[in-house]
C-alpha cells in the first residue's frame, strides 16, 4: 500500500468516527492549558485533572503564580513526575509571561519555547489547542502510533522527523485533529507493551499488525 493511500484511510477512519476530538486534559483558559501541559510531561493527564483544580483555584493566571513561591506551588504538584523542577518551571513560566508578554500567551513557537518547560511539544499542543493552528505536537504515542501505521518511515528517529513525516501528508486542516487521533489511539488502543489490535480498526492498513501476525 502506497503511503497516499495509508494516510487516506487513517484520515477517513476518524473523520467519521471520531470528528471532533480533543484533549483530556481539563483546563478554563490558555494559561491554565499551558499549566497542565507543562505538568503533563512524563505523567498521565489521569493524574494533571486530579491535582489541577486545588492548583487552578490558588493561582488562576500569571501574576498569582509569578508571585508564588516554587515551595508552595510544590505543595499543590507533589505527586506528579518530577514536581521539583515542574514548580520551578511554573514559577519561571508565569515571571516570562508577565515580564515579556504582558501575561498574555504568546502565539508562537519560538516565542512559546522561551517560557521556562516549553519545549517544541509543548508550544505545538498550544498553538493546536488555543489558536488551531495546523501544528503537530509529537509525544511518545504519536510517535508510536506513527510508526505502526506506516504514517512516518522507519528513518523518522527523532519527534521531528515524525513531525515533517506526518505534515508532508496530511491536509493542514486536519492536523489539529490528527494530533489528537494519534494520541488517543495510541493511549487506548494501540498500547506501547500489549496493543489492542483484536479490535484496533486500522490494523487492515497497519503495517505492526502486518508484521506481527506474518499477513
Amino acid at each position: 500500500m502506497q503511503k497516499k493511500e495509508r494516510f487516506r484511510r487513517f484520515l477517513d477512519y476518524f473523520t467519521q468516527h471520531y470528528p471532533e476530538p480533543k484533549t483530556e486534559l481539563n483546563f478554563g483558559n490558555p494559561f491554565e492549558l499551558l499549566v497542565a501541559v507543562i505538568l503533563s510531561a512524563q505523567c498521565t493527564d489521569k493524574r494533571i485533572n486530579q491535582i489541577t483544580p486545588a492548583l487552578f483555584a490558588r493561582f488562576s493566571e500569571p501574576e498569582s503564580l509569578a508571585a508564588a513561591s516554587v515551595d508552595e506551588v510544590f505543595t499543590y504538584i507533589r505527586s506528579v513526575s518530577y514536581p521539583n523542577n515542574k514548580a520551578k518551571h511554573l514559577v519561571g513560566m508565569a515571571k516570562a509571561l508577565m515580564e515579556h508578554f504582558g501575561g498574555e500567551i504568546p502565539a508562537t513557537v519560538e516565542e512559546l519555547q522561551t517560557l521556562p518547560g516549553v519545549g517544541r511539544k509543548t508550544a505545538h499542543v498550544i498553538l493546536s489547542v488555543v489558536y488551531n493552528e495546523p501544528t503537530m505536537a509529537v509525544d511518545t504515542h504519536v510517535f508510536r502510533v506513527s510508526h505502526r501505521l506506516g504514517l512516518a518511515p522507519l528513518t523518522a528517529t527523532t519527534p521531528l522527523a515524525v513531525e515533517k513525516a506526518l505534515m508532508a501528508h496530511i491536509p493542514k486542516q486536519y492536523v489539529p485533529k490528527a494530533h489528537h487521533w494519534l494520541i488517543l489511539h495510541g493511549r487506548y488502543i494501540c498500547l506501547a507493551r500489549t496493543p489492542k489490535c483484536e479490535v484496533c480498526a486500522l490494523k487492515e492498513f497497519c503495517k505492526y499488525y502486518e508484521k506481527r501476525y506474518g499477513l
